[in-house]
């Protein structure tokens, strides 16, 4: 008897190794949708105006208008607070002057999460945007946070309708 070597039928393991690192990778890049290759509708930002009056830019979410987000001393100086259920983030840059970005990351439409340090952050590639104009501080968004339509009347921070 002569003896045969043993070969399995079927991939060996190097190539299902290579093909699960794959699929990962795969998964990983289109886990937050969208693209920064300009195909997004983007209207830019406005600038907002000074407390009690209307910043420019367009309105998040159609049925929300005019709802009361929160309260001015909600919103630090130097920092903000996102509005996830309304995907707006609210930022206080000086003592008084409020502005309202979209909190959809321009890079691929992840959310951003939280405002630290004079940038509003997103946590799905580490893009940071300047809580003063919605600019790109560091990547890999290219494009800045557009501007939200908000009003200030009294303590009372709202969407404009």
């Amino acid at each position: 008897m002569t003896s045969a070597s043993f070969h399995p039928a079927g991939p060996a393991r190097r190539t299902v190794v290579a093909a699960a690192g794959a699929a990962g990778l795969a998964v990983a890049l289109t886990a937050c949708g969208g693209s920064d290759d300009g195909s997004s509708d983007d209207t830019g930002t406005a600038p907002s105006a000074p407390a009690g009056e209307e910043a420019g830019g367009g309105s998040a979410g159609g049925e929300d208008a005019g709802a009361a987000l929160a309260a001015t001393a909600d919103i630090p100086e130097g920092g903000g607070k996102v509005f996830a259920d309304q995907k707006v983030v609210v930022t206080q840059p000086a003592a008084g002057d409020f502005k309202a970005f979209s909190a959809t990351c321009t890079h691929q439409g992840c959310a951003v999460k939280s405002v630290a340090d004079g940038v509003i952050n997103c946590p799905c590639h580490n893009s940071n945007f300047s809580i003063t104009d919605g600019s790109v501080r560091s990547g890999p968004a290219r494009k800045p946070l557009p501007a939200v339509r908000i009003t200030v009347s009294g303590d009372s921070i709202r969407l404009a309708g």
